[in-house]
């Protein structure tokens, strides 16, 4: 399972997505405490392979950890601020920065993909390309070679996170985009909290 979700309801319906960063290595009880409450939230897994000196194992770990995702309220969120585990709502100031959510749509699909993905060091400069091929088909993201191998890279803003995706240099063509203001300054070097515990 890439993602926990729940259905989330509000009174004002201003309904975005947030980043939370939570604590390291308890992003999925948090995730489901929050699910529990009524928020909807969204937790990106990918396997890795972890090695002992006994074995080996295949685990599911966040893609982005400490940072979950959750839609809700920001007008109406006291309980989910003071759920055990949530440290703070990232945003600007003492505004929130909701999360794209064509972002966030684009990490869901690449996930229900099956192909293998990574956490990727975030990317600024790039060929931005689009996927004309199979499963991936429409999602846009920043194209690389990686030992060999050409990768889509797909980022949360927001988090300065990305992950990055193996394919075949054939599935994607140039976009070609204009400039568009970004809600997030340039010059900052991560994301600012704005509200915590």
């Amino acid at each position: 399972m890439n993602h926990l979700a729940a259905t989330s309801e509000s009174s004002s319906g201003w309904m975005s997505w947030f980043a939370l960063q939570v604590r390291s290595r308890r992003e999925p009880a948090v995730a489901a405490q929050l699910s529990e409450q009524g928020y909807e939230c969204f937790l990106p897994l990918h396997k890795s392979v972890r090695r002992w000196s006994d074995r080996v194992k295949e685990v599911e770990q966040p893609l982005f950890p400490g940072y979950l995702f959750s839609r809700f309220d920001f007008l109406n969120c006291r309980s989910l601020l003071m759920t055990p585990g949530v440290q703070q709502v990232l945003g600007n100031g003492r505004n929130p920065i909701p999360v794209e959510e064509r972002e966030l749509e684009s990490i869901r699909q690449a996930l229900g993909s099956g192909l293998p993905s990574q956490p990727w060091p975030y990317l600024r400069v790039g060929q931005r390309v689009r996927v004309n091929y199979g499963s991936l088909n429409n999602l846009e993201g920043i194209l690389i070679n990686f030992k060999g191998s050409h990768r889509i890279v797909l980022s949360v803003t927001l988090l300065q996170r990305s992950v990055a995706l193996e394919i075949d240099l054939v599935w994607v063509t140039p976009i070609h985009e204009t400039s568009a203001p970004s809600r997030v300054l340039h010059d900052s070097r991560a994301p600012i909290p704005i509200l915590g515990q």
